[in-house]
């Protein structure tokens, strides 16, 4: 269980680290000209050991604990902005840092090791349909879309993700874990996370893009694994767990609405106007 734990904090630092390297690329970039600067595609580097840690966390944790501890990345974000970028850090923020770190100790207290089991025949076909409508939807947003949507989109990806890898992983082996349906959920999942999340940050403050990307995936994920996957709360956890993913997620709140979020936005790129003729 310590390794997964540290799976899952290290995947929250990645990612939190990301954010603010991606944050810093759509206000100078937009659009695929944002993808390809070197500070993007060094964030999806990052992004890519975040989610590999995460996979592996998922192997014995349940959702709601990784996911959880994954949506803390808020505090990397303004605890990095305040000491790389100088940006200024309310007494608030300060408060909201120790409640999520109270938090997930309640989280962590209630699960335990916990290996993924077989999900339910037909969840398999369900998770292949739903990720189809995502991608259907994402592509129908991504031109015009309003950043909150983005951000929901990308948050649905990654929680798409994070359920397919957990029920991934009752496979015997590596490679029957990969070589299976599902894993198509993960990278299309994962795909659409990253890229729509770039795009929302484009139209959307890195705050409130963070903020719905981490309910998002502390809710979503969570519900599935206790609904249908088998995750489970140790006996008499579960006031302790309940309240310990309320204080998460209103910490979670609190530090993506902080102002050391706007240091890593900076200027928006000017946008090209054709010469005229």
């Amino acid at each position: 269980m310590t390794v997964s734990l540290l799976c899952a904090i290290g995947s929250a630092f990645a990612y939190g680290t990301s954010t603010l390297m991606q944050a810093v690329a759509t206000r100078r970039a937009r659009g695929l000209a944002a993808v390809l600067t070197p500070l993007v595609i060094g964030a999806f580097v990052v992004d890519g050991v975040g989610f590999v840690l995460s996979l592996l966390a998922l192997n014995t944790l349940p959702l709601f604990v990784v996911q959880s501890i994954m949506a803390s990345m808020l505090v990397v974000v303004v605890v990095g902005a305040r000491f790389v970028l100088h940006a200024r850090m309310r007494r608030l923020d300060v408060a909201a840092v120790v409640v999520v770190i109270v938090a997930l100790v309640l989280i962590g207290l209630g699960s335990g090791e916990q290996p993924a089991v077989a999900p339910p025949a037909s969840f398999e076909r369900a998770m292949l349909v739903a990720t189809g409508v995502l991608v259907v939807v994402a592509l129908a947003s991504y031109r015009s879309g309003p950043g909150w949507l983005l951000a929901a989109v990308a948050g649905l990806g990654f929680s798409g993700a994070a359920i397919a890898a957990r029920a991934s992983h009752h496979h015997d082996g590596i490679w029957a874990t990969l070589w299976q349906p599902m894993t198509a959920c993960i990278v299309v999942g994962g795909i659409v996370g990253a890229l729509w999340y770039l795009r929302a940050l484009e139209r959307l403050a890195a705050g409130p893009s963070a903020a719905i990307l981490s309910v998002i995936e502390v809710v979503v994920p969570g519900a599935v694994g206790v609904l249908v996957l088998g995750d489970t709360v140790a006996n008499g956890m579960l006031p302790g767990v309940v309240v310990g993913l309320v204080l998460a997620i209103s910490g979670c709140v609190v530090l993506a609405m902080s102002p050391a979020n706007e240091a890593a936005e900076g200027e928006p790129a000017p946008r090209t106007e054709p010469a005229p003729a």
